[in-house]
């Protein structure tokens, strides 16, 4: 059997830092030192790594929270979302935000409200109750957005999404480059009758008609009126849109590229074409 130096102190049978300080013969302070990143100039290369291996063999890690209290932070962000942790579209933006904090030493914290408000307000208070250096508010639309109660009393930023009282810095996606690029792609190929189908009259769908626009303008290509056809976002939707452009017109007038709002608009323009003769 072990010596009683060798054993935690606590009854939990969690180590502790104590523990730690008797292994490797050395003061509690001297643990505190590396535990806390300043044992640089105050302990020994050797000092250090003893330490190290005491704790190893003890399994001890640092209370976090202890740890959070003492530096004034608790390394957890919040993060309260309108719909996206349900949603299968956005893992990227959950992703994108646990791998930049976990590179930070930071933990993310979600909370989901279902696009309810007063869930919204009370996740928030939740978040602020556990000291989160941090609440992210993330929205599955770009849109503007109330701002929720308590998110003005620590460090925020929004997600695809736009404050009301413009109170508050957002990340959102460059829509309007991305119609830009979208039309580039299809004057490349040769088109010069381009449509838009889908989206709404949402800020993202206003911003890429923009970008469209743009690109054609730059090649003095003016987009007739009713060649921009606001569907909505759905496969139904692009199927729709489409149609509509190509039976409204005879061969000679029709648009002959298609830029669609989404990957899911295009998928249903796609299938317009043919039920109508129209190949290529």
């Amino acid at each position: 059997m072990g010596s009683a130096e060798e054993k935690p102190a606590t009854g939990s049978g969690r180590p502790t830092s104590r523990d730690v300080a008797r292994l490797a013969g050395v003061s509690h302070t001297a643990v505190s030192f590396v535990f806390n990143g300043r044992a640089a100039g105050n302990l020994s290369p050797a000092t250090q790594e003893r330490i190290r291996q005491a704790a190893t063999q003890l399994g001890y890690r640092p209370d976090p929270v202890a740890r959070g209290l003492r530096r004034s932070r608790t390394a957890v962000i919040g993060l309260v979302t309108d719909e996206i942790a349900s949603s299968p579209f956005a893992g990227r933006l959950l992703r994108g935000a646990m791998d930049t904090a976990w590179a930070g030493e930071h933990l993310v914290l979600t909370v989901d409200s279902g696009g309810d408000p007063d869930k919204e307000d009370a996740a928030v208070a939740e978040l602020l109750d556990r000291r989160v250096d941090g609440i992210i508010y993330a929205a599955m639309s770009l849109r503007s957005v109330r701002v929720p109660e308590g998110l003005h009393r620590t460090h925020s930023v929004l997600a695809n999404c736009l404050p009301e009282d413009d109170s508050l810095p957002a990340v959102i996606p460059a829509e309007r480059a991305g119609g830009r690029t979208a039309a580039r792609l299809l004057l490349e190929q040769g088109h010069r009758r381009v449509a838009l189908v889908g989206g709404q009259d949402d800020i993202a769908s206003v911003e890429r008609l923009r970008g469209f626009r743009d690109a054609l303008r730059a090649e003095g290509i003016t987009v007739p009126r009713d060649w921009v056809v606001r569907t909505g976002g759905e496969i139904s939707s692009g199927y729709e849109g489409a149609a509509r452009l190509l039976d409204n017109a005879p061969p000679e007038l029709r648009p002959t590229g298609i830029f669609a709002y989404n990957d899911r608009g295009a998928g249903g323009g796609r299938h317009a074409p043919a039920p109508r003769g129209i190949t290529g």
